[in-house]
């Protein structure tokens, strides 16, 4: 299957999870490249490949349509998200691959608990 396809049926998925529930990158986009045979790097690398463009505008408008969005807030989480994935990047390059996927598993994991168990 052309490389392509296989991110056009993931970014599918992850778009729909996105829509809905506001993730995508980290939860669908990582794992389901990981399970490709991506290392952990080339996936993280990858899924903020694809984030540069602009792949949310779409849902930001339907969101904002229903006055759903806080823009002073989101203008905030970007200008955050550009420095902390610089930093972020920066320190994946210093890490193990296996340990930076233990890593993440672990993150994935403290999430799951917490929406399963601690939901309110």
């Amino acid at each position: 299957m052309p490389a392509v396809a296989i991110g056009i049926g993931i970014g599918v998925g992850a778009g729909v999870l996105a829509g809905l529930f506001g993730v995508g990158g980290g939860i669908v986009i990582i794992p389901a490249l990981v399970l490709l045979g991506f290392s952990q790097r080339e996936a993280n690398g990858t899924s903020l490949a694809a984030l540069l463009m602009p792949v949310g505008i779409l849902g930001v408008m339907e969101y904002a349509r229903r006055h759903e969005v806080r823009i002073p807030h989101a203008v905030g989480l970007a200008i955050g998200l550009t420095l902390g994935v610089y930093l972020g990047a920066h320190a994946a390059g210093r890490i193990g691959n296996v340990t930076l996927q233990r890593a993440f598993g672990a993150l994935l994991l403290a999430a799951s608990v917490r929406f399963l168990f601690f939901a309110r």
